[in-house]
């Protein structure tokens, strides 16, 4: 992804940063949604991520809004001001895809305008779903073609299901299973309306190591005729909507080689 964003020549680009503002925290406790998925945000402090990337060796961080989505479009546009303001502040170090205030597409589509072209924004960020609309939604084909005149790259993160079952949630939580679920499910319904094809100058990366696309694509493959044979989809272009795809490695699973104890990046 250091190369579709191309903001940095060499060293490590983090595209899986979140920030998360006081006016974000605020607007959530107003709406009563500070625990929508799961679990408590932090605060965000500047000085500590950079500390951070010093001691983990990232050149860049690409800042996103983290979950829950706001539902106000104002706290949707103090959010990416902050984040220009500390790409502006820090140059070389800060990247940042603008978060939108969906399920309202037609405040989506001036926001992504303003931010891109204004903020200077180095993509979107797009969630998995809105109040229950998902990525694939045929009302978000004009955001889309917003984004493919303008070469967005588009970062995916999952949120909180529409509807979830919140017993479940308590046992098994939002991040350690139902989060690689949804961008799945997000993912698969994009390439099911052809999204992907349709707008090929948008480029999306999906989250924590493609999650259960190496599984479910070629399960998709072996349904289709079966899917098509019942009007379900259209013909599939798979090449096509999966040469838009790129992956970030949050939440690689790996085993350390000196102490044999397993460890997890998030």
């Amino acid at each position: 992804m250091a190369v579709a964003l191309s903001s940095t020549a060499q060293g490590v680009v983090d595209v899986h940063s979140h920030i998360i503002t006081p006016e974000f925290l605020q607007s959530l406790e107003a709406d009563g949604r500070l625990l929508d998925e799961g679990f408590p945000l932090p605060g965000y402090d500047v000085n500590a991520h950079l500390a951070w990337m010093d001691e983990a060796g990232v050149q860049a961080s690409v800042l996103t809004l983290a979950a829950p989505q706001p539902h106000s479009a104002s706290t949707v546009r103090l959010t990416n001001e902050r984040a220009a303001q500390l790409k502006r502040e820090h140059p070389g170090r800060f990247l940042f895809c603008a978060a939108l205030p969906l399920p309202n597409v037609d405040a989506a589509i001036s926001e992504a305008v303003y931010a891109l072209d204004t903020l200077k924004a180095d993509g979107i960020k797009l969630a998995t779903n809105a109040d229950g609309q998902y990525l694939g939604a045929p009302e978000l084909d004009t955001l889309f073609s917003v984004l493919n005149r303008r070469n967005a790259v588009v970062i995916l993160h999952p949120h909180r299901p529409a509807p979830v079952n919140h017993q479940v949630m308590l046992q098994t939580p939002l991040a350690m299973q139902e989060y690689l679920s949804e961008t799945t499910r997000a993912v698969a319904n994009m390439i099911t309306r052809n999204v992907l094809s349709r707008y090929p100058n948008v480029k999306v990366v999906v989250p924590h190591c493609g999650d259960y696309l190496p599984m479910a694509i070629p399960r998709m493959k072996s349904l289709a005729p079966v899917m098509w044979a019942n009007k379900m989809v259209g013909a599939i272009d798979w090449d096509a909507n999966l040469a838009s795809l790129y992956y970030n490695l949050a939440g690689a699973h790996r085993i350390s080689r000196n102490t044999n104890k397993e460890r997890y990046t998030w």
